[in-house]
């Protein structure tokens, strides 16, 4: 496992909403088309203390999901609990914890930098470490979903004759 890039699109506090909006969307888009990843995980979303804050937090993940939506990328939401959990092996674990597993699961020279960026660094782990098992359980749940409608099937013609 290895770190290609990190980082964190900033905007500017004097910039209104649908500027910022604008300006996360065209950065998102740069992103996806120079890396092109397979899959995109974000962290589910949460209860902020400020509804000005939240709201704006729900508007910026629309954005980042409509993004991925038209660019053909599934998303995976991961729990920040799960996520420390995965990363820290504890799910109260605190941002400094993050960073440093992060920092010493990937074996880089410092952490990432700022909080938020580990984070996100810790989601993308959390997902590489569970997508493989999760994609197996999704292949046989819809194996199953399958099986039964096709032995429903069968049932219904049975009961006709």
């Amino acid at each position: 496992m290895s770190l290609r890039a990190c980082g964190l699109i900033h905007t500017g506090a004097e910039q209104e909403l649908p500027e910022r909006l604008e300006y996360i969307y065209g950065e998102l888009q740069k992103i996806l088309t120079d890396y092109a990843p397979d899959q995109v995980a974000m962290e589910q979303n949460f209860f902020l203390k400020r509804a000005i804050t939240m709201a704006n937090t729900v508007q910026t993940r629309g954005v980042i999901i409509l993004a991925c939506q038209q660019a053909k990328k599934p998303i995976t939401f991961y729990p920040p609990k799960r996520v420390k959990l995965m990363i820290c092996g504890t799910g109260t674990a605190d941002k400094k914890q993050v960073q440093r597993m992060v920092q010493l699961t990937l074996n880089l020279n410092k952490a990432p930098s700022p909080d938020d960026t580990a984070d996100a660094v810790a989601i993308g782990i959390c997902h590489l470490k569970t997508a493989p098992l999760n994609s197996k359980i999704n292949v046989k749940a819809a194996f199953f979903a399958k099986l039964k409608a096709a032995q429903e099937a069968q049932l219904k013609k049975r009961v006709k004759k």
